[in-house]
């Protein structure tokens, strides 16, 4: 079908009707978690709340727009620049002159009032490359030169300038959408197996030389270590999620969010929620992201072209795998990682970003077989 018939057919309402709840409880969410910044530096907080809602939200609504008016086939023929762009701009990251440093990290770019992160941009990047990658070489991926070797190529190099900084949960968010998009693509599964386990080797080898990792480890598997140190976010999430209890205390009712916990708007937004909105409520969120998960894979399946099933699989599961990697960290069933939780923690290139990767999947959602297909 013409590109422009596809642009001119209706995208998936139900899935951009997902993503709208989630924003909305986001935002609410977001304002609530954020008065416990109000209550020690009234500046500091209008600055983080301006720069979540004018960045993140109406700049990532704006992107959206924009890529979802935009035939997702533009992005296969400009792929490899794309993605040597994102290289590039992640390295800025080391110019004395543009980095930004916070907590220990050095993963941002600094230019007058606004930072960037450029490794958000390089995840979408990647999976962009990766999916026309393994959409060119097609019934050949069965072969280990055109599938994993490739691929062990490509993570070789985003390795490089993103342990770096250091930011080992895009690097791992990378590999997750990777082995998805091999799984659909037809590779063998035992060259996923063995890719798998090359992966979790690796991630084996940076516990030895990052101690940060090992210590976050160690921290997972015995939550009572460093109660005061390295145990202390997981210990007052898991103070703030129990005292919600079945239905929380309320909208604006949360008291981990005061001097407890570390960045309530940040990281540890879902501990928020779960004080204020109480079991019921973090059910529901994590219902609304499976939603978006299924429906995000429904899109995948019922579209004809490889590249637009392998680009929505990759896109879907870098934002749903971020999601649940946030959630299972904060309730103690997986290492703290520090990653956002999509749609609602703060960080506007995160959410600017990822509201650009939904309007790619809604813009794929406009394919032929999609609408005859799915009512």
């Amino acid at each position: 079908m013409p590109a422009q018939d596809i642009k001119n057919k209706p995208f998936d309402k139900i899935f951009f009707g997902i993503v709208i709840t989630l924003l909305v409880i986001g935002v609410f969410s977001f304002v609530s978690a954020s008065f416990g910044i109000l209550a020690k530096n009234t500046a500091k907080f209008y600055s983080v709340v301006l720069n979540h809602i004018l960045l993140g939200l109406v700049g990532g609504l704006i992107a959206l727009y924009i890529t979802s008016r935009i035939p997702y086939t533009f992005w296969k023929k400009r792929a490899f620049y794309l993605f040597l762009g994102a290289v590039g701009a992640t390295c800025l990251v080391f110019v004395p002159a543009l980095a930004l440093k916070h907590g220990g990290a050095q993963r941002w770019i600094s230019i007058g009032p606004v930072s960037f992160q450029p490794a958000e941009l390089l995840k979408i990047a990647f999976v962009i490359y990766f999916a026309g990658w393994l959409s060119w070489a097609k019934g050949r991926v069965k072969d280990f030169k055109f599938s994993i070797l490739p691929l062990i190529i490509l993570l070789g190099i985003v390795s490089v300038v993103l342990l770096k900084q250091p930011d080992t949960k895009s690097l791992i968010l990378m590999i997750v959408s990777a082995l998805g998009m091999l799984i659909v693509s037809g590779v063998r599964w035992k060259h996923i197996l063995l890719t798998g386990g090359v992966a979790v080797l690796a991630l084996l080898i940076l516990l030895t030389f990052k101690p940060y990792l090992k210590d976050r480890l160690m921290t997972f598997m015995d939550p009572s270590r460093d109660p005061s140190g390295s145990s202390y976010q997981l210990q007052q999430s898991l103070i703030a999620i129990g005292s919600g209890g079945i239905t929380g205390r309320g909208y604006g009712q949360s008291i981990q969010k005061f001097s407890y916990l570390p960045e309530p708007q940040g990281d540890s937004i879902f501990a928020v929620m779960g004080e204020e909105y109480g079991f019921i409520g973090g059910i529901l969120i994590i219902a609304l992201y499976v939603a978006f998960a299924l429906r995000g894979l429904k899109i995948a399946n019922n579209t004809n072209d490889q590249f637009g099933k392998l680009l929505v699989t990759g896109l879907v599961i870098l934002i749903t795998a971020q999601s649940f990697l946030n959630i299972a960290s904060i309730v103690g069933l997986f290492p703290l990682t520090g990653v956002p939780l999509v749609f609602m923690s703060h960080g506007g290139t995160a959410l600017l970003f990822s509201l650009a990767a939904v309007g790619i999947i809604l813009n794929v959602s406009r394919s032929n077989k999609y609408n005859t297909v799915v009512k």
